[in-house]
C-alpha cells in the first residue's frame, strides 16, 4: 500500500502511514518530499526523538522559512532551543505575540524594543487602537499619544499626557483642550488651555460660548493690566455694531463697565434698559436719571414719556408744570389729582380758572366743585381782586371773610387806616380796636371802640394799663384797671412786680375774699426766696412767740425745710425750737412735732440730735434707732438699760451685726465669743483666734485648731497643721478624722523626708497619732475599725521616725534597710513607687543585692504603669505568699525625676546580667519571704518587731503592753546605740517606745 502510494505520488498519505507505523523520520522525510514542511514540523515537535536531531530540524526550518511559514519555523527553533533564530523567524512572520513571550524569557532587555516594533507594525496596518498599549509597554509615550490622537481615543490621550513631564505634555495640551471645547466640556478644556499657557484660546472659547463671566475671570487672571478690559470692550463694541445689545451688555457687566452699557442704551434711545441698569448699579443716580430723561423728552415733545419719567422720579410737580407751560391744563389737572397731595389738584384747577377769568373761571370751578376752595385759596394767596370777582359772581356769602383777610393783610403792611375800613366792612370792629391797641394808638382804639364796639372799651383800658406797668407807672396803671373793673389784674401785675404790699392792699380793698389765699401765696414766695425768706420766717415765728401764738410759731418754724438753701445748724436750731415750744406750751402737739422734727433731722443725718429729742419725749425705741444709726452704742445701751430694758436684746443683736460688718473681731469677743472667733478665722488672724479660743475650753479650742489646720493644709503647709495638733492635742472628734488622714497622706507622699534631718517631722506625726489613739480609746474599743485604721497609720509613722533616727548611725544601717522593707506591707497607704524605691535603695546600701534587684525592678514596673495610667500590665506573681499588697492605687505623679529613674534602670539592667545575684526574695528559717508576717504555709501571723517591722520569730523580747515585741538582736543593737550621749533622736525613740509599748520584759534592759 505504501509503495502504491509512492508510485501514485501520494507522498502525504504515505507520510501519514509512516507516522502511524511509528517511523517518524521516514514520515518527516516523506512530508518534506511532498512539500509539506508544516506537517513535518508538527511530527518533529510532537516526538522528542526527532526534535533532538538538529540536522533534520534545520532542514525542516529552512523549508518552513522558504515557504514563508515564519511563525511555524520560529516555533520549531524555539523547540530546539535556538531562541535567537526563533526570535528572528517570529519577527519576519510578524508573530509579535510569540516573539514577545519568547523575549520576556530569553531576551528581557529586547522586550521594549520589540513592543515598539509591534506598535509600528500595527500603525502601518492602520490598527492605531491596538498600537497604543504596545507603545506604552515600550515606553514610547510620544508614539502612544500620537496613536491615541489619530485613533481619537481622547481618554487615553489624557491619561498618557498627564503622566508625562511638562516638556513632553505641553505640546499636546492645545489639541486636548480643543477636543474638550468641541465637546462643550469647557472646564476640562480650560484646564488644558491654561496648563499649556494658551490663555487667549481659553478666553476665546468662553467668549464664543457666551460664558462671559468665566471668560472675564480668565482674562483678569492671565492678561496684564488693562489688556483684558480693552479686549472685552473691543468685543462689546463689535457686538454693539451688530445690534446685539443684550450680548454687549453682558460683556460690559462682566468687566464691570456698567457705565458703558448705560451709555450704549442711551445712544440707542432704549431708555427702559438704561433705567434698569442705573437702578441696578447706580441707585443713587436713579432719580437724577429720570429727571434728565424727562427733560430730554420734553425737548422732543414726547410729553407722555416725559411724564412717565417725572412720575418714576416721584416728581409729579415737574410733570404738572410741564403741562401748565404748554397750556395742557387737562393733563396738568389729571396728574395733580392722581399723584399730588389732597390740595394739589385744587391749586391746579385754581390756576387753570385764573388763566381763563370771568364766567368761564366760575363755570370751571363749579364743574369741579371747587368754587369755595378757590375763593379761599385766592384769599390766602392775597389775590383779593380774583377772590372778589368769584364771590360777587357766584358766592356773596364769602365777601365778609375776604374783607377780613384783606384787612389783616393791610394791617401786616402797616396800612392801619385802610385796614380799619376793611375790618368795619367785615363787621369785625373789635379786631380794629385790638389792632390799634397792639400799636398803642390809644386814641384811635378808643374812637373805634366807642363808635363800633363799646364792649371793647375795657380792652383798651387794660392795654393802656399793661403799658403803664411796663413803664413802672403803677398808680396810672392801677387807675386804668379799676376803670375797666379788673382789680384782679392789678393784683396780678403787682405780684409779678414783687409788690406784695400793694397786691395785698388792692385785694383787701376790692376782693377781700381772696385775701387769705394771697397771704398764703406770699408766705410760699418768701420761703422760696433763699436767705431773705428764712430770715423773714424766723422773725415771723419770733413775733408769734412774743404774741403768745405758740402753735402758729411752731408751724412757722416747721415751714423751714431741708430742700431750701439753709445750713444744717440753722435747720437744727429752728426745728429744735419748735419742739421746745411744743413741750412747754402746746403739749398735745409734742409727739407729732417731735416726730416731724426727728424725721427731718434723720433726713439730714443729724441722728444724735434726733435721738436726744426722742429720749426727751419718751420715744425710746425711736431714740435707740437713731443712736444706732450714728453708732452711739454707749448711749443706745444706756437708754436700753436705764429706760427701756425690753430693747436691750435688740441693741445687743444690732451691735453684734455692726461689729461683724465693721470687722471688729476683738470687740465682738466681748459680745459674742463664737462670732468673734469666726471673724478672726475669716480674716486669717489665726494666732489671735487660737489664743482667745484657749480661754473658752477644750471643745472650742479643738474646733478652731481643726479649722486652722484645714486652712494650712489647703495652703500646702501640712507640717504646720500637724504642729498645731502636737501643741494643742489631737482630740478624737469625728470631724477631725479626715484632717488627720490628710496630714498622714501628705507626709507619706513627700520625697524630701528621707534623711536624718526629717526625724522631728516624723516624730511629731507619730506623737500626734499616739495622742489621737489614746483619746479614741477613751470612748471606743480597740477593735473599732477607725481605731485600727489610725493604729496602722501610727505604726507607719513610728517606722519612719525609727528609720530617720537610725540614718545618722552607720552601725544601724541594717535596721534602716529592714524598716524600709517592712514598710512595703503598707504600700497600699504609702505611694507604692516611693515605698519600693526606698526599700530597694536601702537594701542596696547594705549589700542585699537580691532584694534590691527585686524591689527596684518592681519600682520600674510601677513607674511605667504611672506613665501609662493603668496597672493592668503589672505582674505581681513574685510577691505571692507575702504580705506585700498586690493591688495598690497608682500614684498620680512620679516620685523621682526621669534622670534618677534612668540611673535605677541602668543598675537593674546590669544586675540582671550578673548571674551571681539571685533575682528573687530571700527567705528565712520558715522557708518563706523573710519580712512577711503571715506564714502562707501555716497561716500563722507573727508580731512585727517594733524596731524593724520584721516578724518576731524565736529570739524575741516582749513588752509590758500586749501585742508589742522585738527581735532581740535588733533590740540590743538599737538600745546600745541609743545609750550614746549624742544620739538624742534614738533616745527620743526609746522614750516613745516606753510609753507606747511599756517596759521590756527582761531584766538586763530598761528605758531608764
Amino acid at each position: 500500500y505504501y509503495q502504491w502510494l509512492i508510485d501514485t505520488n501520494q507522498e502525504e498519505k504515505a507520510a501519514e502511514v509512516k507516522e502511524q507505523e511509528g517511523n517518524y523520520i521516514a514520515a518527516v522525510n516523506m512530508f518534506m518530499k511532498s512539500g509539506l514542511p508544516a506537517k513535518a514540523a508538527h511530527v518533529a515537535i510532537t516526538h522528542p526523538e526527532i526534535s533532538s536531531q538538529s540536522d533534520i530540524m534545520d532542514r525542516i526550518a529552512s523549508a518552513l522559512l522558504n515557504d514563508g511559514l515564519f511563525e511555524k519555523a520560529g516555533e520549531l527553533y524555539e523547540k530546539t532551543r535556538q531562541n535567537q533564530r526563533a526570535l528572528e523567524a517570529y519577527r519576519k512572520g510578524r508573530a509579535y505575540r510569540r516573539a514577545v513571550e519568547l523575549t520576556r524569557i530569553s531576551f528581557p532587555s529586547e522586550v521594549t524594543k520589540l513592543e515598539e516594533e509591534w506598535g509600528d507594525y500595527l500603525v502601518s496596518q492602520k490598527q492605531l487602537d491596538a498600537a497604543i498599549n504596545h507603545y506604552i509597554e515600550a515606553g514610547c509615550a510620544i508614539k502612544a499619544i500620537e496613536a491615541a490622537i489619530h485613533s481619537r481615543q481622547w481618554n487615553k490621550v489624557v491619561q498618557i499626557v498627564d503622566l508625562q513631564d511638562q516638556s513632553i505634555a505641553k505640546k499636546y495640551f492645545k489639541q486636548i483642550a480643543t477636543h474638550f471645547a468641541n465637546k462643550k466640556d469647557y472646564k476640562m478644556a480650560e484646564d488644558y488651555y491654561v496648563r499649556g499657557e494658551y490663555y487667549r484660546e481659553a478666553i476665546d472659547m468662553y467668549s464664543h460660548a457666551n460664558l462671559w463671566k468665566q471668560s472675564h475671570e480668565l482674562a483678569r487672571k492671565y492678561m496684564k493690566g488693562k489688556e483684558a478690559s480693552n479686549f472685552y470692550i473691543s468685543q462689546a463694541e463689535e457686538l454693539k455694531t451688530q445690534g446685539k445689545f443684550k450680548e454687549a451688555e453682558k460683556l460690559y457687566i462682566t468687566i464691570h463697565e456698567e457705565d458703558l452699557a448705560i451709555s450704549m442704551y442711551k445712544e440707542q434711545h432704549q431708555y427702559d434698559d438704561m433705567v434698569r441698569l442705573v437702578e441696578m448699579y447706580h441707585p443713587d443716580l436713579l432719580h437724577e436719571t429720570h429727571i434728565h430723561l424727562a427733560k430730554e423728552l420734553i425737548g422732543s415733545n414726547q410729553f407722555r414719556q416725559a411724564e412717565h419719567h417725572f412720575l418714576e422720579a416721584n416728581d409729579w410737580k415737574s410733570a404738572v408744570n410741564m403741562y401748565r407751560s404748554k397750556d395742557m391744563w387737562e393733563d396738568a389737572y389729571r396728574v395733580a389729582k392722581q399723584y399730588g397731595s389732597q390740595n394739589a389738584y385744587k391749586q391746579v384747577a385754581y390756576l387753570w380758572a385764573k388763566s381763563m377769568g370771568g364766567d368761564s373761571a366760575v363755570k370751571l370751578l363749579s364743574k369741579f366743585g371747587l368754587l369755595e376752595a378757590a375763593i379761599d385759596f385766592a384769599t390766602e394767596s392775597s389775590a383779593f381782586s380774583f377772590a372778589f370777582d368769584l364771590a360777587k359772581t357766584a358766592m356773596t356769602s364769602k365777601l365778609p371773610d375776604i374783607y377780613l383777610k384783606r384787612a389783616m393783610h393791610l394791617e401786616d403792611e402797616g396800612k392801619f387806616a385802610e385796614a380799619e375800613t376793611e375790618f368795619i366792612k367785615a363787621n369785625k370792629a373789635k379786631e380794629a380796636v385790638l389792632m390799634y391797641v397792639h400799636n398803642q394808638d390809644w386814641d384811635s382804639a378808643q374812637r373805634v371802640a366807642e363808635q363800633h364796639d363799646p364792649d371793647s372799651v375795657s380792652d383798651v383800658l387794660i392795654g393802656q394799663a399793661r403799658v403803664a406797668f411796663e413803664r413802672k407807672e403803677f398808680q396810672r396803671a392801677e387807675t386804668f384797671l379799676l376803670r375797666a373793673q379788673r382789680p384782679e389784674l392789678a393784683i396780678k401785675y403787682y405780684k409779678e412786680a414783687g409788690m406784695w404790699n400793694d397786691a395785698l392792699r388792692v385785694a383787701k380793698e376790692y376782693i377781700p375774699s381772696k385775701l387769705q389765699a394771697l397771704q398764703d401765696e406770699y408766705d410760699r414766695d418768701v420761703l422760696s426766696n433763699s436767705d431773705r425768706g428764712i430770715t423773714a420766717i424766723v422773725n415771723q415765728a419770733k413775733e408769734w412767740e412774743m404774741s403768745g401764738e405758740y402753735s402758729r410759731a411752731i408751724d412757722c418754724y416747721l415751714k423751714i425745710k431741708a430742700d431750701q438753701d439753709v445750713d444744717t445748724k440753722s435747720l437744727e436750731k429752728c426745728w429744735q425750737r419748735a419742739v421746745e415750744i411744743a413741750i412747754k406750751f402746746v403739749q398735745d402737739r409734742t409727739i407729732d412735732v417731735a416726730s416731724i422734727v426727728c424725721r427731718r433731722l434723720a433726713e439730714i443725718e443729724s441722728y444724735l440730735q434726733a435721738a436726744d429729742i426722742y429720749t426727751n419725749v419718751d420715744m425710746f425705741k425711736e431714740a435707740i434707732e437713731m443712736y444706732i444709726k450714728c453708732s452711739a452704742w454707749d448711749k443706745a445701751k444706756q437708754v436700753a438699760a436705764d429706760m427701756a430694758p425690753k430693747y436691750k436684746p435688740y441693741v445687743d443683736k444690732m451691735y453684734s451685726e455692726y461689729l461683724k460688718k465693721q470687722g471688729k473681731a476683738i470687740e465682738m469677743l466681748n459680745v459674742d465669743v463664737i462670732a468673734g472667733l469666726d471673724m478672726l478665722a475669716q480674716r486669717g488672724e489665726w494666732e489671735k483666734c487660737i489664743e482667745n479660743a484657749q480661754q473658752q475650753g477644750a471643745e472650742v479650742l479643738s474646733k478652731y485648731v481643726a479649722r486652722f489646720a484645714a486652712s494650712l493644709i489647703k495652703e500646702g503647709n501640712t507640717e504646720r497643721a500637724m504642729e498645731l495638733f502636737v501643741k494643742y492635742g489631737a482630740p478624737a472628734n469625728k470631724a477631725n478624722f479626715n484632717i488627720y488622714r490628710r496630714i498622714c497622706s501628705d507626709l507619706f507622699s513627700r520625697n524630701n523626708l528621707l534623711d536624718a534631718a526629717s526625724y522631728h517631722t516624723w516624730a511629731d506625726l507619730r506623737n500626734m497619732l499616739h495622742t489621737l489613739i489614746t483619746n479614741m480609746l477613751k470612748v471606743a474599743k480597740e477593735d473599732n475599725p477607725v481605731v485600727k485604721e489610725f493604729q496602722v497609720l501610727l505604726l507607719i509613722a513610728h517606722y519612719y521616725s525609727m528609720r530617720a533616727a537610725c540614718l545618722s548611725q552607720k552601725s544601724l544601717a541594717t535596721i534602716v534597710a529592714k524598716v524600709s522593707i517592712s514598710l512595703l506591707r503598707h504600700s497600699d497607704i504609702i505611694p507604692a513607687d516611693k515605698a519600693f524605691y526606698e526599700a530597694g535603695m536601702h537594701a542596696k546600701a547594705v549589700g542585699w543585692s537580691s532584694l534590691a534587684f527585686v524591689f527596684l525592678n518592681r519600682y520600674l514596673d510601677l513607674t511605667e504603669a504611672i506613665e501609662e495610667g493603668s496597672a493592668d500590665a503589672l505582674d505581681a506573681s513574685e510577691f505571692e505568699g507575702t504580705d506585700i499588697p498586690v493591688e495598690v492605687p497608682l500614684p498620680e505623679q512620679q516620685h523621682l525625676p526621669e534622670s534618677k529613674r534612668e540611673e535605677i534602670k541602668e543598675w537593674v539592667l546590669s544586675v540582671s546580667l550578673d548571674q551571681r545575684v539571685e533575682q528573687e526574695l530571700t527567705t528565712d528559717s520558715r522557708g518563706v519571704y523573710e519580712a512577711t508576717l503571715l506564714d502562707p504555709n501555716t497561716e500563722e501571723l507573727y508580731l512585727p518587731c517594733v524596731i524593724t517591722g520584721y516578724p518576731v520569730l524565736q529570739n524575741k523580747i516582749d513588752f509590758k503592753k500586749p501585742g508589742k515585741a522585738a527581735n532581740k538582736d535588733d533590740w540590743n543593737k538599737f538600745v546600745t546605740s541609743a545609750k550614746l550621749p549624742y544620739n538624742t533622736e534614738c533616745q527620743n525613740v526609746r522614750q516613745f517606745l516606753n510609753e507606747w509599748c511599756g517596759a521590756p520584759q527582761i531584766s538586763s534592759y530598761s528605758f531608764d
